[in-house]
């Protein structure tokens, strides 16, 4: 996922909030010969095939215009799924309480991947129940941060 705060997650995020969508995340994939630009979006009434075609089609246009892309890429527009990243501050705080996968960027205590319930977040960064002990990890150190999904 790209950061919360990244020129292209900002762009994208103004165009899917305004159309009534929460953002929950932006990936941009580069290969060799292709590229794809994947817009996750989420609604309270969760996501329709017609939603996403919709959120394509104006985000389509907006990126024409605003071509903060270089090169031509596939654009895909999708639900998150039951694994949801967390990439915003508020989706940690919204989902104090599940269970969350975290890779971390660098070793914290050892550690790279770090399984358990999220507590939700501290000032500069997210607690968590891993382990049978409480952490506290930066925002900063967060590569990436998935649900857990409890069937």
């Amino acid at each position: 996922m790209l950061p919360a705060d990244s020129q292209l997650t900002c762009l994208v995020r103004g165009v899917v909030e305004a159309m009534g969508y929460e953002l929950v995340g932006v990936d941009y994939l580069k290969a060799r010969h292709t590229a794809r630009l994947r817009v996750y979006i989420d609604h309270a009434q969760g996501i329709t095939l017609d939603d996403c075609a919709t959120v394509s089609h104006q985000l389509s246009g907006v990126l024409d215009v605003e071509d903060p892309i270089p090169g031509q890429y596939d654009l895909e527009v999708s639900s998150p799924g039951l694994d949801r990243p967390l990439v915003f501050a508020e989706h940690f705080e919204r989902f104090a309480g599940h269970r969350v996968r975290l890779r971390l960027h660098e070793k914290i205590e050892g550690r790279r991947r770090l399984d358990g319930v999220l507590l939700g977040l501290a000032p500069g960064g997210v607690r968590l129940r891993a382990d049978e002990r409480d952490w506290e990890i930066p925002l900063t150190s967060i590569d990436s941060a998935r649900l857990v999904p409890e069937l």
